[in-house]
């Protein structure tokens, strides 16, 4: 084996390491985009803590075939640079989605994505984007397994504050006080 080939071995088990690592990859054109925004694009990305990557389209191609990922076959055309969300797999729809609609860039464009190993399309990555924090979501179903002992707790407390005011009237009346 030459050397050449055996370096691109390990940059494809490298890929494939990242794709099994992530619980979101998004996909994105960056043509025509500068310098500028591109350092500002991988500064919010780091924040975010998610990995923002340039790749060679054959070699992404190969890693996805070994993991049997398929349906990016059309989309791995062009430039293409990945963005990897290791931690919050809604991380990297939303930076760019924000990113996106911050600078008006017309040159950045997302061209699909993959959650969990199944691929979704722009739509899809926008949906994801949309999703509230992980926190809000985790709060709203909190305070949906709450509403029901919450309102018991109402119903119970409802029943205990007439029987009081029912044995005060009674109190009242018998002792004839106002």
């Amino acid at each position: 084996m030459s050397k050449n080939f055996e370096l691109k071995q390990q940059v494809v088990a490298d890929i494939k390491a990242k794709f099994e690592k992530a619980g979101s990859v998004v996909i994105v054109d960056y043509r025509g985009i500068n310098v500028e925004q591109v350092t500002e694009l991988r500064k919010q990305f780091r924040g975010a803590g998610v990995e923002y990557v340039v790749l060679k389209n054959t070699l992404v191609k190969r890693a996805l075939a070994e993991l049997n990922i398929e349906g990016l076959d059309t989309i791995l055309e062009g430039p293409s640079a990945f963005a990897f969300g290791y931690e919050d797999p809604v991380a990297p729809a939303k930076v760019l989605s924000d990113f996106i609609g911050k600078t008006k860039s017309e040159h950045l464009k997302i061209k699909a994505g993959l959650v969990d190993g199944k691929v979704i399309d722009v739509a899809g990555v926008k949906a994801l984007a949309d999703l509230p924090p992980k926190e809000v979501l985790i709060a709203k179903m909190m305070g949906s397994l709450n509403a029901p002992i919450t309102n018991f707790v109402g119903v119970l407390s409802a029943t205990l504050r007439s029987l009081v005011y029912a044995i005060d009237a009674i109190r009242k009346q018998k002792g004839g006080e106002a």
